[in-house]
């Protein structure tokens, strides 16, 4: 059963998983350079919209590409800068990028679905309130680290395959929604 989507406000927080949300995954793989990058349908309007009604957007996003050697931390960043750009170009806007470069979950307190990426992102903007956030993501690890800080969970894929609060196809089809209730 989904649980209707939260009203929406400036007080709000909206924490996104990368790789299968803002842009297609490579199978067996890592997007490790910008020219890799391929944006998902839809997804930097639906980041536009976003900008309208949520006073934060963050990224957490677990890269172990990095940590295995696949891809250095420039490489990362310099992702991550053009997609900043990217947004900002299109009318939204990305208040932060978390990353986790670690390799395995043993041992680390920031591969999701632990909490330490969200506990940065409130660290830097402590008005950051978990209970008045909603994490996107298209994994269980996803749906598990926002269900561990009380979020709003909504998972991003063709069924609903995790415990999620709402399945929704792409992040596209989730702007449509929040629209909707405007």
């Amino acid at each position: 059963m989904q649980k209707p989507v939260p009203q929406i406000d400036q007080s709000w927080t909206l924490f996104l998983d990368r790789d299968g949300v803002l842009n297609r995954k490579i199978d067996h793989d890592y997007v490790r350079n910008w020219s890799q990058f391929d944006w998902l349908p839809g997804v930097k309007e639906a980041l536009a919209y976003f900008a309208t009604r949520f006073g934060k957007i963050v990224i957490v996003t677990n890269q172990r590409g990095v940590g295995r050697g696949w891809m250095t931390l420039e490489d990362l960043n310099d992702i991550h800068t053009r997609l900043k750009q990217a947004v900002t170009d299109a009318g939204g806007r990305i208040d932060g990028i978390y990353f986790c470069t670690d390799t395995t979950d043993e041992g680390s307190t920031h591969r999701k679905p632990k909490p330490g990426m969200a506990m940065d992102a409130k660290g830097d903007f402590p008005a950051i309130d978990f209970s008045k956030s909603i994490i996107a993501g298209d994994s269980g690890s996803d749906i598990q680290f926002g269900k561990n800080l009380g979020m709003y969970t909504v998972l991003i894929a063709p069924e609903s395959k995790h415990d999620a609060d709402l399945t929704v196809p792409g992040l596209a089809a989730f702007a449509r929604l929040l629209q909707q209730n405007d």
